[in-house]
């Protein structure tokens, strides 16, 4: 189903994507919201599903934020008004939510984070703030006002006070009220403030956007046991500098090269993604993937289901030069007979058992195979 209206992918990418908002009336017609509620309420009663509260006029000050789990007792003590509840990754939980991501596969799959559903009372908001990630606000349930700020950064005030990043002042630009099935795409560093209009509740579909620090950290752990001790910063057209004391610009330049040139190789740049994009939100729940365990379970496990998906928790992608596939953070290289098997796992979200029992034409790929079934990565589908 297409989600972007009047447009066409290639004039979203082209004229919005990262550059500018746009709203999309009726981008699911006659959407229907994927849960109730109290179902969401639900949701933030369990340990290990992460939510918040934010109340607008708080017992601790204005935007209070609380941390879930919560229980009912937390519900019967909130104002009539002005609270939201967000609840993170549903897609993890409810395969419904799961499925409604597929929508925005026009975006890379790596780069998509999770479905965050908010319910809002009358008036519930969680301020005038900005993102540093692109995102798709699709209204589910009643209607929310959206107000349209200036692009921010860093450097753009916030008030002193709140533990959410409220922004001092709000220039708005455009005003728009979203009913259900109407969708808004918002570029990173747009100022933004949602409120509610009676009771509503809104998916966001986020996507990851590692900042520069991740990236080289990343860089660091995948470079370092490649390096050796004869790779040093060398001068050897060191020429007379009067000023001893002095780090120049001919040594700047020197510094530059010696670590442009450790991070020109593509396959690190590779390495760097598929580790950050494929890394579970949420570790400590999700499936772990070793490829150097041996398989518990042969390929005739596939027999015991039609079809099959990758647990709502995995994370997949890959490169092909060389054929390296990336699964929760790790990354394992195959023989570039492979590369059939490989492209099906990524860039499907179900898979045929007939079909993954066909592309099992070598033994790395039975192998890679037993191994996704081993850790619970590939499970049958509901």
């Amino acid at each position: 189903m297409h989600v972007l209206g009047h447009l066409t992918i290639e004039e979203f990418l082209r004229d919005y994507w990262q550059k500018k908002p746009v709203l999309i009336r009726g981008a699911i017609p006659e959407f229907e919201a994927l849960l109730a509620a109290d179902e969401l309420a639900g949701l933030s009663l369990e340990d290990d599903i992460e939510s918040r509260l934010i109340i607008e006029e708080g017992n601790n000050g204005p935007w209070e934020v609380r941390k879930g789990p919560f229980n009912e007792d937390d519900y019967r003590s909130l104002p009539d008004n002005k609270w939201t509840l967000l609840v993170q990754a549903v897609d993890h939980w409810i395969p419904e939510a799961a499925e409604l991501l597929e929508h925005f596969r026009f975006i890379p799959s790596w780069r998509i984070d999770d479905l965050m559903i908010s319910y809002a009372v009358d008036g519930g908001s969680v301020g005038p703030h900005y993102d540093q990630y692109d995102v798709f606000l699709l209204q589910a349930e009643g209607q929310r006002e959206w107000r349209i700020g200036q692009m921010c950064s860093e450097t753009t005030p916030l008030l002193q006070g709140p533990s959410v990043r409220i922004l001092a002042d709000f220039a708005e630009t455009d005003r728009w009220v979203l009913e259900p099935g109407d969708m808004l795409y918002l570029p990173p560093g747009l100022a933004h403030w949602g409120i509610s209009q009676g009771e509503c509740m809104t998916y966001s579909i986020g996507f990851r956007a590692p900042s520069v620090a991740e990236l080289l950290e990343q860089a660091m752990d995948d470079l370092h046991p490649q390096l050796t001790p004869d790779q040093r910063y060398r001068d050897a057209d060191l020429s007379l500098n009067q000023q001893h004391g002095e780090i120049d610009a001919d040594a700047i330049a020197r510094c530059q090269a010696v670590l442009t040139q450790a991070l020109s190789n593509p396959t690190v740049a590779a390495n760097v993604l598929g580790g950050l994009m494929t890394a579970a939100k949420y570790p400590e729940q999700a499936p772990e993937f070793h490829y150097d365990e041996a398989p518990s379970v042969s390929v005739d496990a596939l027999e015991e289901a039609e079809i099959w998906q990758c647990h709502p928790m995995v994370r997949l992608a890959y490169h092909t030069s060389p054929l390296t596939l990336f699964c929760q953070g790790e990354s394992l290289i195959l023989p570039d007979e492979d590369t059939g098997v490989v492209s099906i796992l990524c860039n499907q979200s179900q898979y045929r058992a007939s079909e993954l029992r066909h592309l099992c034409e070598s033994k790395s790929a039975t192998r890679l195979i037993e191994q996704l079934l081993s850790q619970d990565i590939l499970i049958p589908a509901d």
